[in-house]
């Protein structure tokens, strides 16, 4: 079989007009979405159609090649992405079918020492966090849209504030599955990129606490809880900055979401907020009369104590996903157990690619070479996470209370696989268009074209981010089809390509808070179905705000001003 070596210019010579080119198949997602309003998978599969259709008659990639970059594209969204997702989904549902789910929900209606507002941040931002980390893909907005309408929150209130709080955990979503993808896509450490964008999320993270009370209460629910949302927002950030640079990125969320839960816990016994019932009236509908809202709380005031076993037993999971991490990712004493698991990855050098497709410098593109990592990827570790805590609780089921089988919960598997078909579907079609136009070099042309804005580029960077997963609904899929354009665009322009590649997957995150699919989920969740504009119109300047942000701050840390803020790799 013939080589293939990516060019620039294939179009008349020309970069720009071969960039113009290589957009068509964003162009032609973004428009199946947004326009013709398909369905994800739909749009998914017509970018693709149209990627492939470019890379063999524009850049000349002979058409065996560029079909077989879309399975492989394919298949690494089906392993590891796919699996890492459904088994994040798979461990919550382990806790609803067992009915330790409801376990969880005492412990925030407690911990908020009943100011609903207090208690709101709990779920949206910190229980949130944790679903995000776990699952993400729209799963956290329908869990705890679902948890604040309980309450008795309004419904344009509480999806309003689902979203803004399941911006700041996104980055490090399902796992940290965004960063991974980008690592993949433009062979870059995923460790540093974590690292980076540790010291970039941070910043929305300390003020997102604040900006709910501000969306719950007003100016005046600022002023009586800004203690409590301070040392929350304060203690997530800290832990994400520390985790994601020091421990591991993949864990960043769960972290972050326990210190600040822990710190809410620590903090309310010494301190207590103003004008609750009055919050109340002003939050709830009805003034907090209406079933299920009572005093806060579907329990009474005999079931307000936590008790320690049902408590451990609804953090379990969670603190048992730390350690399984841990150990996998850091355990070096008497035996290096990350390189036991490394040790058992296959690589695969894919066929009709490897060594075929080659680098100026006549080298094969280390990017046709499959890791199959069947044992040390977080999917793997969560499925054996899952049957431990299936085991535990089918040991401890308080005489029938919290009855699960470990049958029933293996059965929630292949149900979870079933619920995410075409989510799934998305997926794998998006990051074949992003192999497609990665190995055919319809990427490299576009970062080429777009570096020679130069300097201001980190300036841009986040924006691309933002656009991906406001249109897509995923930080992981923006980072699929942008990664490798933002690596190649800072080479050619000089800036630091992790410190963009990190970038997008930040602006991402705000980007998630508009993105059509995800108000679809916060409609769907509070009984708004085809009012999404409505929400949008609640929360769009939000996203605007928090994307200048970081626009801003990327750009500083692009230059002498800030770069000394990040990470050495």
């Amino acid at each position: 079989m013939d080589t293939f070596t990516p060019t620039t210019d294939p179009l008349a010579g020309s970069v720009a007009l071969s960039a113009i080119i290589s957009l068509l198949p964003l162009v032609t997602f973004f428009v199946m979405l947004a326009v013709v309003k398909a369905k994800a998978h739909i749009s998914g599969l017509a970018s693709l159609f149209v990627a492939i259709l470019v890379a063999i008659f524009v850049f000349k990639m002979p058409a065996g090649m560029a079909l077989m970059s879309g399975v492989m594209g394919a298949v690494f969204g089906a392993f590891p992405v796919v699996w890492i997702v459904i088994m994040a989904i798979w461990l919550y549902q382990v806790t609803v079918v067992s009915g330790r789910f409801e376990d969880l929900r005492r412990v925030f209606d407690v911990i908020g020492g009943g100011d609903v507002r207090i208690q709101s941040i709990l779920i949206a931002f910190c229980f949130g966090g944790l679903l995000e980390a776990l699952a993400g893909f729209g799963a956290p907005v329908a869990i705890t849209a679902t948890m604040l309408l309980a309450l008795g929150m309004s419904p344009l209130r509480a999806a309003a504030a689902v979203l803004v709080a399941n911006t700041a955990p996104v980055a490090f979503g399902a796992v940290a599955i965004p960063i991974t993808t980008a690592a993949a896509l433009t062979g870059l450490d995923a460790n540093h990129i974590g690292a980076i964008v540790g010291h970039q999320a941070p910043f929305l993270a300390l003020f997102v606490p604040t900006l709910l009370l501000f969306i719950l209460d007003g100016k005046r629910g600022v002023k009586e809880v800004w203690p409590a949302a301070l040392v929350i927002g304060a203690s997530f950030a800290v832990a994400q900055f520390f985790c994601a640079t020091y421990f591991s990125y993949e864990l960043t969320d769960i972290v972050a979401s326990l210190a600040g839960l822990g710190a809410a816990v620590i903090f309310l016994r010494f301190w207590s907020s103003k004008g609750r019932e009055a919050a109340r009236e002003r939050i709830l509908v009805g003034g907090g009369t209406q079933a299920g809202a009572g005093t806060t709380s579907s329990y009474d005031e005999s079931e307000r104590k936590l008790k320690p076993g049902p408590t451990f037993l609804a953090l379990f999971p969670y603190l048992l996903v730390i350690i399984v991490f841990g150990i996998a990712k850091l355990w070096t004493l008497g035996v290096s157990v990350p390189g036991a698991l490394a040790a058992t990855d296959v690589k695969v050098k894919w066929p009709m690619l490897y060594g075929h497709i080659i680098d100026g410098e006549g080298n094969p593109a280390s990017s046709t070479i499959y890791n199959f990592q069947w044992l040390s990827n977080p999917g793997t570790l969560l499925l054996f996470t899952g049957l431990v805590v299936a085991v535990v609780y089918s040991l401890n089921d308080d005489g029938g209370k919290y009855k699960i089988k470990v049958s029933r919960a293996i059965a929630e598997i292949w149900r979870t696989i079933y619920n995410m078909r075409w989510a799934a579907t998305t997926i794998l079609s998006v990051l074949a268009l992003a192999y497609v136009m990665n190995l055919s070099g319809q990427t490299i042309t576009i970062g080429t074209w777009l570096a020679g804005t130069g300097a201001f580029f980190a300036f841009l960077s986040p924006i691309l981010g933002w656009i991906g997963t406001a249109v897509t609904g995923s930080d992981t899929s923006a980072n699929a089809l942008f990664a490798k354009l933002q690596q190649t665009a800072g080479i050619n322009a000089g800036i630091d390509p992790n410190l963009l590649v990190a970038a997008n997957t930040s602006g991402g995150v705000v980007g998630k808070l508009i993105s059509p699919q995800n108000l679809a989920i916060a409609a769907t969740a509070v009984g708004m179905e085809g009012k999404e504009s409505v929400i949008l119109k609640k929360v769009a300047g939000w996203s605007v705000g928090m994307l200048f942000i970081l626009c801003v701050l990327v750009y500083l840390q692009s230059t002498p001003v800030l770069s000394w803020m990040l990470p050495t790799p």
